[in-house]
């Protein structure tokens, strides 16, 4: 499994948690910041996704 996988993974779980602790405590910056890093890693993790199939892909040709 490529590292943008799971690194990304790591990214959306804690920009989610940044995100939530932002809504609870009203805190607009924070929040955005949350969905800001929840979103890079989401992208990140799509990229290792396509990294492997390109790799996978490469294996059986």
């Amino acid at each position: 499994m490529d590292k943008n996988r799971t690194e990304g993974m790591k990214h959306e779980v804690k920009g989610s948690m940044k995100e939530a602790a932002g809504k609870i405590t009203g805190n607009p910056t924070k929040e955005a910041a949350g969905n800001i890093e929840k979103n890079a890693g989401k992208a990140q993790r799509e990229v290792g996704k396509a990294s492997d199939r390109a790799r996978d892909t490469n294996r059986h040709h």
